[in-house]
C-alpha cells in the first residue's frame, strides 16, 4: 500500500511540478495576459474590476508564481504533494488497522476462521470510518457505512476472484 501511495502521489507531485513550470513560462512570456488572468479570477470570487486589477498586480509584484499557482492551479505549500509523507502515513496506518483481523485470524477456530475475519474487519472498518470521521469533523453514520461498503466490496470481489481461480475452497 505504501509503495503504491508512493507512486501515485509521485505523479500527482510530477503533475504540480509541470504545472508550475508552464505557469513560470508563461508569466515570462505573456506576463500582462497572466495579470489581466489572475484579475479575471480575482473578480470572479466578487471582488470589482478595479479591485481585482489591483489585488492583481500587487500580488504579482510580491510573487507572481506564487499568486498564480495558488489562486488559479490551486497549489499551496500545505496542499502540495509530498510522496514519502504520504507513503509513511500509508504504511503505519494500514499495518495498524491489519493488525487487528490478523489478530482475530489467530484466535478464531480454524472451521470459522473466514468467516470471523470477515465480520470483525467490516466491524473495524465500521470503527476506523467512524473515528476518522469524527477526528475530521465529517458525518460519523456517512463516513462510516461508506468505508463499510467499500471494504466489504472488496472482500466479496476478492474472495470471488480466488474462487474463480482455485484459491479458495
Amino acid at each position: 500500500m505504501a509503495a503504491g501511495e508512493y507512486v501515485s502521489v509521485s505523479s500527482q507531485s510530477d503533475t504540480e511540478h509541470a504545472d508550475i513550470a508552464l505557469e513560470r513560462q508563461a508569466l515570462t512570456e505573456h506576463f500582462d495576459a497572466e495579470l489581466e488572468e489572475l484579475a479575471a479570477i480575482y473578480e470572479a470570487r466578487g471582488l470589482t474590476p478595479a479591485l481585482a486589477t489591483q489585488v492583481a498586480e500587487q500580488l504579482m509584484t510580491s510573487d507572481a508564481l506564487g499568486a498564480h499557482a495558488r489562486d488559479e492551479i490551486g497549489i499551496t505549500e500545505t496542499s502540495q504533494a509530498r510522496p514519502l509523507q504520504a507513503a509513511f502515513s500509508s504504511a503505519v496506518t494500514f499495518t495498524a488497522g491489519a493488525m487487528l483481523p490478523l489478530l482475530i485470524a489467530w484466535w478464531a477456530p480454524p472451521s470459522l476462521l473466514i468467516l470471523l475475519v470477515a465480520l470483525f474487519s467490516i466491524l473495524f472498518l465500521a470503527f476506523l470510518g467512524a473515528a476518522a470521521a469524527r477526528v475530521g469533523g465529517a458525518p460519523i453514520l456517512k463516513a462510516s457505512l461508506r468505508v463499510m461498503f467499500w471494504g466489504a466490496l472488496a472482500m466479496a470481489l476478492t474472495f470471488g476472484i480466488g474462487r474463480l481461480f482455485g484459491v479458495v475452497a
